[in-house]
C-alpha cells in the first residue's frame, strides 16, 4: 500500500511539473501601459513611458495575437516601456496575467 501511494505522489508531482513548464513560453511582443494597450504596439514608446509615470500598470501585448496580460512583477520590465522585446514568461491564463522571467530587446 505504501508503494502505491509513493508511486502515486510521485507521478501527480511530475504532472504538476509538466504542466507548470507547459505554461511558461518565450515569446515576442511589446511593452505598453494598461490604458493604451495594444494601440501602440510598436509605435508609441513616449506615450508609454508618460502613461506608466501617470500611474498606469505596465503590459504585454504579445505579438502574434496582439493579446495584451497584465504583468504581476512589473518591475521586470522598468527598462524595456514602449520596446518590442523578447521574454521568457509564465503565463496564467485565467487571470490573463504573465509573470516576467527575463525580458531581452527583440532581434
Amino acid at each position: 500500500m505504501k508503494r502505491i501511494f509513493a508511486s502515486l505522489v510521485m507521478v501527480l508531482s511530475l504532472a504538476a511539473i509538466a504542466a507548470h513548464a507547459a505554461d511558461t513560453a518565450k515569446t515576442n511582443g511589446w511593452i505598453s501601459d494598461s490604458m493604451c494597450g495594444a494601440k501602440h504596439a510598436g509605435s508609441g514608446a513616449a506615450c508609454v513611458k508618460k502613461c506608466v509615470q501617470g500611474g498606469m500598470a505596465p503590459v504585454f501585448v504579445d505579438e502574434a495575437n496582439k493579446a495584451v496580460w497584465k504583468i504581476d512583477n512589473p518591475d521586470a520590465v522598468k527598462d524595456f516601456y514602449g520596446d518590442h522585446v523578447t521574454v521568457s514568461a509564465t503565463t496564467n491564463t485565467d487571470a490573463k496575467t504573465v509573470h516576467i522571467d527575463s525580458i531581452e530587446a527583440a532581434k
